[in-house]
């Protein structure tokens, strides 16, 4: 499944992130920040990145994030939610019956949840264990995204 964010995904980016993004080369970068905290994160979202003898000629998505003590990538991205409500973008990659998301909030905060069995995501959490139940939570709204992408 290939994606690619249009603009006015990146739009919608900016605005539940509330953050101006800023053009740096071929890549989108939003620097967030939360004085209170004085947390600090950049989210850099490369589109249609081309990779020869992996990505076929589809484009090829790559979402990072930058933090002072941390390096989180979601590459081959395909697709995401943004909620002003939460205050949150969740970039999910889906492939081979697992899900990986990567999660980035207003306030400069960022968890990623890598490589979850599809399984999980429509399980009833409240019979998960208590380490699988953020996971499943989080993710979960990619099972009704990706039905509509078909």
């Amino acid at each position: 499944m290939s994606f690619s964010f249009s603009q006015k995904d990146l739009d919608r980016i900016a605005e539940v992130l509330n953050a101006e993004p800023k053009h740096d080369g071929s890549a989108l970068r939003f620097d967030l920040r939360d004085h209170s905290t004085g947390r600090s994160i950049a989210l850099e979202i490369r589109t249609a990145i081309q990779v020869p003898g992996v990505a076929d000629g589809d484009p090829y998505t790559l979402v990072s994030v930058y933090a002072a003590s941390s390096f989180l990538q979601l590459q081959n991205c395909t697709g995401y939610i943004a909620s002003a409500e939460l205050g949150e973008v969740i970039f999910f990659g889906k492939h081979g019956g697992v899900t990986n998301g990567l999660v980035v909030e207003r306030e400069a905060g960022c968890s990623l949840y890598a490589n979850v069995d599809d399984r999980l995501l429509s399980a009833d959490f409240t019979l998960l264990p208590p380490e699988l139940i953020m996971c499943s939570v989080a993710l979960s709204m990619s099972d009704t995204l990706f039905d509509d992408l078909g």
